[in-house]
């Protein structure tokens, strides 16, 4: 070992160096400082924003490559577990209690963006149950690691987190945050109800009147822009949400899970094999779903209220699951 050490290395030591030396590289390497993508951004923050280039380039040089990032957007819970499984996780005693105690909690805050925004209390609080546990995990990763490693390195999607990374920028400009400090999932969104920073600039509303809409450290302020969120997306005051259906089992049903959004009156899902448990209009438009519960396939009618959840999350189990939380704290 000696031999090939000295036959690479001249002087005493410079095996120590080397290792340093090596250790830097690896280290820089997980920084975007001298990535191509990376120095494409730095331009047009300045060009198009008006940013300093020596901030953006720190901000780069700063942001970190998270592997665990990239693995955990490979496999997101909404695509590996059944929705008997994924419900176990957000519908549970647990979750209702510490619900119930959120929502004594602000119960003024959320009667007030009840009536402000037609949205009821009970699914403003289900949202930030599923998102953080109303508040008691709002993530872990710094914003810009997760955004530059989506951005930079996870070429399916690098277009929206680029995307996502200048709102952060703009973000952070316009509210005055330390874009190295804020912290949130590893999508890279933030606070008591989880906005991806285009969500936050258009979305957050200063809830409590203090000048600042802060999402991130202000459940006042959380509660009011989720409900404005819901309202933006189409939230219809009083509507149905969702109802349990029956499936004919004489026809074959085709329908099922094809869309989020409502495309067919619920008089044509009952042609299709698609039986509301409950009287609905039947020009009403609705989606049919089909899931796979603990005790079998579940069948529903997901009308419009249900779509505006899956604005929040693309996905029909999570919108069940924010929906089946919001019953639970409304009959307690």
């Amino acid at each position: 070992m000696q031999t090939i050490v000295n036959g690479f290395f001249n002087i005493k030591g410079t095996l120590l160096v080397c290792f340093a030396l090596i250790f830097s590289v690896a280290t820089s390497a997980d920084s975007y400082e001298n990535h191509p993508a990376a120095k494409a951004f730095v331009e047009k923050m300045v060009s198009d924003h008006g940013f300093e280039r020596s901030y953006v380039q720190q901000l780069m040089k700063s942001a970190e490559r998270k592997q665990s990032i990239l693995d955990a957007i490979a496999r997101p819970a909404e695509k590996t577990k059944t929705w008997g499984e994924y419900r176990q996780i957000f519908v549970t005693e647990k979750r209702t209690r510490k619900g119930l105690v959120f929502m004594q909690e602000y119960a003024d805050t959320l009667a007030r963006a009840e009536r402000d925004f037609g949205v009821p209390a009970e699914i403003i609080a289900a949202i930030i149950g599923v998102e953080t546990y109303y508040g008691g995990n709002k993530g872990s990763y710094r914003v810009l690691d997760a955004l530059a490693t989506l951005g930079f390195d996870y070429e399916p999607r690098s277009k929206f987190f680029s995307k996502q990374l200048e709102e952060y920028l703009l973000l952070v400009r316009e509210q005055k945050f330390d874009a190295q400090q804020l912290k949130g999932s590893y999508a890279g969104a933030m606070g008591y109800g989880q906005f991806i920073p285009s969500s936050y600039r258009h979305y957050a509303i200063d809830f409590d009147g203090d000048g600042v809409a802060d999402i991130v450290n202000n459940p006042v302020d959380a509660i009011g822009s989720v409900a404005n969120y819901f309202k933006s997306h189409g939230w219809r005051q009083g509507e149905i949400v969702t109802v349990t259906a029956k499936v004919n089992g004489n026809q074959k049903v085709e329908v099922a899970n094809d869309s989020l959004k409502p495309k067919r009156s619920v008089a044509e899902l009952q042609q299709a094999g698609y039986l509301a448990a409950a009287a609905i209009d039947s020009k009403q438009l609705a989606t049919a779903m089909q899931l796979d519960g603990d005790s079998g396939d579940e069948y529903w009618l997901g009308l419009q209220n249900f779509y505006v959840i899956t604005r929040y999350n693309h996905s029909r189990m999570y919108a069940m699951a924010v929906y089946q939380l919001s019953e639970a704290l409304k009959t307690r």
